[in-house]
Formats: structure tokens, sequence, C-alpha cells
């Protein structure tokens, strides 16, 4: 008899790394049946999707109350299932305001909630870990930096590294490799590769993409040596990401679609929305700058609400110093990212300072086999 399990992830991060707990599972012949909310690439593993991630990955107050009738049906959907079903444990992944409200319904019907990935808490509203703390039976962390935080509110947590670990193949730091993936898309070794990472939500794509390929515009009229490609996320195909792009753009470019790591490889500089890609970026160390713009209600509550931290990109919260810039709402505009670009252009011993400090990443991550400690741990809710 399998046993049933809900998954909840319903951002593009999240579900990559519930596929790879599904992965496992299906390799190590654990006799489980998964649901909840997830993405197409989990059903094709036999997850039953009752919420799509690429549906419902939307961030902020105001995309809340814009999605809220389609979020409200998959929520009564998964407390409905979950009250039938009584599923051994639930595994929610980031994504708070959805799952922290969640994990108090489903606490309350005596069901053991798992928190994977962890929500930010640590950085903005800082008071939600008292929810963790009241309605999750364990939470497990990916950063180093999270565990005194959780360890000084008295939350039951376990490290286990970052699964993206597991993600890196020597390959991509193979100057060959690259150089025959560049030429794929036309871009000779002696170009300078700029890469551009608008997100992985629609908000973001309405965001980002107008803002990102107008300093690519600014940037191509100072230098001629220059070509850029827009990452296309897992959540998009071409075309939604081509809808996207205004018809007053004035720059030449190449949508990419691949795996993550494939695309970010090809890349000489990257200039990327704030999120878990910023972190593959880091590992291959690619040079970045980090921006991020919310809707104006949205980006008042989050100055309002954040404290305490004194960078957002996930490289400089992980090395504990700006090695990256980061700008964001009024200060991500198309001058200052321009600028802060052009410098990684014109400065190549800067450039390669930050290829350096990027590199130590990884030693501050743990080992790699987080997926696997993840089901070891999971493995007491199936005795």
């Amino acid at each position: 008899m399998k046993n049933e399990v809900m998954i909840v992830a319903a951002e593009a991060s999240s579900s990559h790394f519930a596929q790879r707990l599904l992965e496992y599972w299906k390799a190590q012949a654990v006799q489980v049946h998964a649901f909840g909310v997830g993405s197409h690439t989990m059903e094709e593993l036999g997850f039953e999707r009752l919420g799509k991630s690429e549906e419902m990955a939307v961030v902020g107050a105001a995309e809340i109350v814009e999605h809220w009738d389609k979020l409200k049906s998959v929520f009564n959907h998964l407390v409905e299932e979950a009250t039938k079903r009584r599923p051994k444990v639930v595994i929610v992944m980031d994504y708070p305001e959805f799952n922290l409200y969640l994990a108090r319904k489903l606490h309350k019907i005596g069901l053991k909630v798992v928190y994977y990935i962890s929500p930010q808490v640590w950085a903005w509203r800082k008071g939600r870990v008292h929810t963790i703390k009241k309605y999750c039976d364990n939470i497990f962390l990916l950063f180093p930096f999270e565990i005194p935080f959780y360890a000084s509110k008295g939350v039951t947590h376990e490290f286990v590294g970052h699964p993206l670990l597991d993600e890196i193949n020597p390959k991509y730091y193979d100057p060959k490799y690259r150089s025959m993936c560049r030429k794929k898309y036309g871009f000779q070794d002696t170009d300078m590769v700029i890469g551009l990472m608008p997100g992985s939500r629609r908000i973001e794509l309405r965001q980002h993409m107008k803002i990102q390929l107008q300093v690519a515009e600014k940037l191509s009229l100072a230098h001629k040596n220059l070509k850029f490609y827009i990452l296309v996320a897992p959540t998009f195909t071409k075309d939604q990401v081509r809808d996207q792009i205004p018809a007053d753009i004035y720059v030449n470019y190449v949508l990419v679609k691949d795996d993550p790591f494939e695309m970010i490889q090809l890349s000489d500089i990257i200039l990327a929305a704030s999120g878990t890609a910023t972190l593959q970026v880091g590992l291959l160390h690619k040079p970045m700058v980090i921006m991020y713009k919310f809707k104006w209600l949205t980006g008042i509550f989050a100055k309002i609400m954040v404290r305490g931290i004194r960078f957002f990109g996930l490289v400089n919260l992980i090395l504990d110093e700006e090695v990256v810039p980061e700008r964001w709402q009024s200060g991500a505009n198309v001058d200052e990212l321009a600028k802060l670009m052009n410098r990684y252009l014109v400065d190549p011993s800067y450039r390669q300072l930050t290829i350096d400090k990027l590199k130590q990443i990884e030693s501050k991550l743990g080992s790699k086999g987080a997926t696997e400690r993840v089901a070891k741990a999971l493995e007491k809710y199936f005795a």
C-alpha cells in the first residue's frame, strides 16, 4: 500500500526541488502517492495535481488580491482532500502566505506538516516564525545562516543543505563545453555575452522585462561586441516571454529555453531578478546585478515589513557581503542598472574579483545530498 503524501510546491524553484524528491523516491522504490500543488514535470512522475504551480506563482499583497479566487479555490480543495485522505505527512515549500495558513488548518485536523524550503521569516515579518513553531512538525533548512535564527526561537529544525549543489556538473566550468554551447546560438568566444533573467512569475515578466531590455539597449550603444539573450524560466514557453517584449525595443537578442544551469553557463554577465535563480548564477561564478520591482502597493508593504537585513540577494546573504550589486523598487531603474552592468564591462579587475568571491559560495552551503537527507528525514512518517 502506498503512503499518501501531500506536497505544496507553488514556485518554480520549489517544484523543481519537489520533483527531485519524487525522482529519489521512484529510484529507491519508495511506495508513495503524492498529490497537491506542483509542476507539469512532477505530474509526469505520477504526481496528482490539485493545483498548478505555473498558475499560482504570485508574490506580494497586490498580486495575492488579484489572484484571490483561484488561490482560495485551490486552498479549499487541498483542505478537503487532506481531510478525506489523511496523508502521512504534508510537505509545504516556501510560499509562506498560503502555506502557513494551510499548515494551521491541517495541524488542527491532526496532520503532520513539514516545511521544506524555509520562508524568509528571518528577513521580514519575523513574527511568522511563531506560526511555524506552532503548526509545523519540522523545518528543513537550506542555508547555514538560517540555523541560529530558528534555534534561537526554539523551532524544531534540521539543516539539509542546498539541493542545487546536486545539480552542478563539472562541464559547466569547462571552457571548451561553454564555447561549443555558445556557438549554437551564434555567440563567439570573443563576444561579451549578457544574459537577462526577468523571473519565473508572470508578474515578474511584466515588471522586469522592459527594464532589462532597455538596459541592454543602453549598453549596446556603448559597446559593440555585446550579445544578449533572455533566459526563459521553466514556468514559461518562449511565446509567453515573447508576448511580454515591447515592440519599441531595438536591441538584438536570442530567446533560450533549456535547463537553467545550461542557460546560465552561456553568459559572461547576467542581469537577474532576485530569487533562487541568482544562487544558480552565483554557483557558476557569473558576475551579475540583482534587481527587483514590486507593484507599488507591495513595494510600500515590503519597505515597512523588512527589518534588520543588509541584503536581499541570496549570494550576498550567504557571503555576508554585497559581492554583487543589488537594487530594488526605484533603485532598479534603467540608468542605475546600466551603470552597474557597465562597470563589469569596463573594469576587468572588478569582474574577476567578483568571480573569485562567488567561488566561495559552494563551501558555505554544506555538502551534496540534500534531497536524500530530506527523504531520510521523512521516513519516520511512513513507519
